[in-house]
């Protein structure tokens, strides 16, 4: 018998800090959601392609983890989220291996209740588990709290079991034809991606009291004529005054680390070398404001 094509739209949901992304990149072979320990690192619904030739193929939407909101910008990410889980075939919920389930998940559960759509759970960092036997407490746990389609023990990390979740996302998906080109990885544009690494790196190098309060805008990226190099030039847009002297640092050397660290990844993600400039601006309160958050690339288009 043969086997038919099958193509969906799936997206990761989850609290902040479950490994989404992680778990995302992982799959798709190629990094291209940004990762850290910081809450609200992923701000924009991200758009990847997972091409099988044989059986299909699998867009995944990794949206803002879901959290209590504080200002326009958290609004806009939980609303990113939750309008996400009716418009796709299959929901991959991430969780961490726990037997307690808190105020964040229960609100996830309460939303789940409101959709027809099938949820994959997945029970993430498998890693850390010093007992396996603690995972199948968890799975139990879950289990009692919602009809899950199937629940998948997995490491985004270390890539446990993500065979398995792709295997298993095929079974749910419809038959359809193929949405992207072989080749394609992601519907971001690569200004955006570019933006998105150096905000990563920023998170990385920065304490606890800037990062949310900071977005990456590209001013010029342009091929230089001739030459295997791009020369890009960005602006790190913070809220206050003090914030801009802690990126700079002392004699320029945060931010020369976090341009340094930023370029390896750029120049991993283009194949060429890369003339970054980094520039520091102040936009107090940008975050309550609609237009900036339009102009730094946070747009409420759907798919």
């Amino acid at each position: 018998m043969e086997n038919k094509f099958k193509s969906g739209f799936v997206t990761l949901i989850g609290r902040p800090n479950v490994g989404k992304s992680t778990l995302m990149n992982h799959l798709i072979g190629q990094k291209i959601a940004i990762t850290s320990n910081k809450p609200q690192t992923t701000r924009n619904r991200i758009q990847t392609v997972y091409t099988d030739e044989e059986r299909g193929q699998i867009i995944f939407l990794d949206t803002p983890g879901i959290h209590k909101a504080k200002n326009k910008l958290g609004e806009y990410m939980v609303n990113v989220a939750e309008h996400t889980l009716n418009e796709v075939d299959l929901i991959l919920w991430l969780v961490e291996p726990t037997d307690y389930i808190g105020a964040g998940e229960q609100h996830i559960i309460e939303m789940l209740k409101n959709t027809k759509t099938p949820v994959i759970l997945v029970i993430n960092k498998l890693d850390t588990l010093s007992e396996r036997d603690q995972m199948l407490t968890y799975i139990d746990t879950y289990r009692k709290v919602y009809d899950f389609a199937e629940i998948v023990p997995a490491s985004a990390l270390r890539g446990q079991n993500t065979d398995l979740i792709i295997d298993l996302i095929f079974q749910y998906l419809p038959e359809g034809p193929m949405f992207y080109d072989v080749d394609t990885i992601t519907d971001q544009p690569e200004r955006q991606i570019v933006a998105e690494l150096i905000r990563e790196k920023a998170l990385h190098a920065l304490n606890e009291e800037i990062p949310h309060g900071i977005a990456v805008s590209i001013e010029r990226m342009k091929d230089r004529k001739g030459q295997n190099i791009v020369d890009i030039d960005a602006t790190i847009i913070c809220e206050r005054d003090s914030h801009k002297g802690i990126i700079i640092g002392k004699g320029g050397a945060m931010l020369k680390k976090i341009g340094t660290n930023a370029r390896y990844e750029i120049e991993r993600l283009l194949g060429c070398k890369v003339n970054l400039k980094l520039w520091v601006k102040v936009k107090k309160d940008w975050r309550d404001s609609d237009i900036l958050i339009k102009n730094f690339g946070y747009k409420e288009d759907e798919r």
